[in-house]
């Protein structure tokens, strides 16, 4: 972090006290104009070489978080004294930084989201929570705020885990959040923690590679690897080798929160690159100083989600097919109302309905995303975590036999949640609400359809991510998946869920055509929150081996 980013105290704008905050921004305001002059001093008298540069990066820093503050914070003052304090360095001849891309997200159009300062005061009030907490408001959380009720069990459930009182310190738990979000590439969940785990006082050398990090942390490395793609390989060996590490041991409090941790942000990568979320306004790739390009658009009409022509002529030869998306959504209501008169009439034996499950588990290892080439992490992600080569594999390929995880021998209510409350108090509350709102999340519609009950497609999307890490429900039905879900659709889940890095914006708009992106972004709530139950079970049931 630059040294102007150490003088400035932004905490203060996190304040619901409007003094408190017109106190810190003048604050920001006098050390900006500080920087100015000293930098042009810099540039009119002979200096160490390197040395104008320098003042040049600190300065622009400062710049960047005052333009995130202009578009992200949700109190109004901040925001037009942020745009002010830029306008008058621009006055003074500096270049000042301005957006870059198309908002919170690559795949939903800007105008589609809710604009920050257009709010209605129940949104206020979660936008301000979520910005006293963190400093910043997210494009995460812009996108998810499509779902109130989740996002606000979501920013909760977070906020206990970084920031109240628990088993691991706060620069530990960034610190893991790093390496939890490094096993699938994502840069965007990095680069926040990074941030977050330099401001709480973390080790600066810690984040030139894992092998500089504690020997208690580089041990969690195989963990996060098996738990990240592999989970039903996870055993109690695994946790036997971090619980007795003679002085590198981890308690199993620590460990529990680690495991969750660990969880939390393997889901959330998936719901990074499931729903194209675009880089942070103050980190790279979220601004430049550049102006903007004299070609046939202006700068504007990205930031008001109107895109290129390539992208209009794309999107227009799209549209040629709206009746063909029309009638999959017919079809796919169609396919609800038979299987539910079917369930009516009669029911699968158990032995049918095993069988039903092994085909399901066997087909979605024929489900694969067309670009599926391994792509090299960069350097500045692959040193947060070890084995760089190691991925994603289907459990059963190259002969091996994994048992089915049988929900009724070890499930999330009866097992894993006690666990879990017992050893980190509270947490398994948190987590159990953010389970249940996501897989009962309804409005009773479906694209243009309205009073229609999802639960059966809900229950077929959580189930087939369970299938796939080979967890099954016994009273479940897995013949009803292939009728629900097509396979453009499945693709895009496993693709999602087991390698998110490799998510691209044709197969999100590939699947349900006719939907709307608040369905889509409902869609990765389910994926991410199936994804998350699936990883705790293997690892709870791995703790509770141990302790028994």
């Amino acid at each position: 972090m630059a040294e102007g980013e150490h003088e400035v105290k932004w905490d203060g704008l996190c304040s619901r006290d409007p003094a408190s905050r017109e106190t810190a921004l003048e604050n920001v305001r006098q050390l900006v104009l500080r920087k100015t002059e000293a930098l042009g001093r810099a540039r009119e008298t002979p200096s160490p070489p390197g040395a104008p540069a320098g003042a040049l990066e600190e300065l622009n820093k400062l710049l960047a978080h005052l333009l995130m503050l202009s578009k992200r914070c949700p109190f109004k003052d901040v925001r037009e004294k942020s745009e002010l304090i830029l306008k008058s360095v621009q006055e003074l001849g500096i270049r000042i930084p301005r957006p870059l891309g198309h908002g919170p997200s690559r795949f939903i159009p800007e105008k589609e989201i809710l604009h920050v300062g257009s709010e209605g005061a129940q949104m206020h009030t979660l936008f301000a929570d979520a910005f006293a907490a963190l400093g910043r408001l997210d494009n995460i959380t812009l996108v998810m705020v499509f779902h109130p009720q989740y996002l606000e069990s979501f920013l909760k459930t977070q906020h206990y885990l970084l920031q109240m009182d628990g088993p691991l310190p706060l620069h530990y738990r960034h610190y893991i959040g790093i390496m939890a979000a490094a096993r699938h590439q994502c840069s965007y969940l990095v680069n926040l923690h990074v941030n977050d785990f330099l401001h709480v006082g973390g080790d600066p050398k810690w984040l030139d590679g894992l092998e500089n990090a504690p020997q208690k942390l580089q041990n969690l490395g195989e963990l996060n690897k098996v738990l990240a793609h592999r989970p039903w390989l996870i055993t109690k060996e695994h946790i036997e080798g971090l619980l007795k590490a003679e002085e590198h041991s981890w308690s199993l409090a620590e460990l529990v929160h680690a495991v969750v941790l660990l969880t939390h942000y393997h889901s959330l990568a998936s719901f990074t690159f499931g729903c194209g979320i675009s880089p942070e306004i103050q980190c790279d790739g979220g601004h430049t100083f550049r102006p903007p390009s004299v070609s046939h658009y202006c700068i504007c009409d990205i930031t008001n989600g109107n895109h290129s022509v390539g992208e209009v002529q794309a999107n227009s030869a799209g549209s040629v097919s709206v009746s063909d998306s029309f009638f999959e959504v017919e079809a796919l209501m169609e396919k609800m109302r038979q299987l539910q008169e079917c369930r009516d009439e009669e029911e699968a034996s158990q032995e049918e309905m095993a069988s039903r499950f092994e085909i399901e588990k066997r087909e979605s290892m024929l489900v694969f995303s067309s670009d599926d080439e391994e792509a090299t992490p960069a350097r500045e992600i692959s040193r947060h975590f070890e084995d760089t080569s190691y991925g994603y594999k289907d459990f059963s390929r190259h002969g091996m036999h994994v048992p089915t995880f049988r929900v009724q021998d070890y499930c999330w209510e009866d097992h894993g949640y006690s666990l879990v409350n017992r050893l980190y108090p509270d947490v398994g509350q948190l987590i159990d609400e953010k389970f249940h709102i996501a897989y009962n999340l309804t409005y009773n519609t479906m694209a243009m359809h309205k009073d229609v009950d999802t639960s059966m497609l809900r229950r077929a999307i959580w189930n087939y991510i369970h299938c796939m890490f080979g967890i099954r429900y016994d009273d479940y039905d897995y013949g009803e998946i292939n009728q629900l879900l097509d396979r453009s659709f499945k693709v895009y889940i496993k693709t999602v869920v087991c390698t998110p890095e490799k998510v691209t914006k044709r197969m999100y708009d590939s699947f349900w055509r006719q939907f709307k992106h608040s369905e889509k972004v409902h869609v990765n709530l389910l994926l991410i929150e199936a994804r998350m139950q699936a990883e705790l079970l293997y690892a709870l049931r791995a703790i509770t081996r141990y302790m028994t």
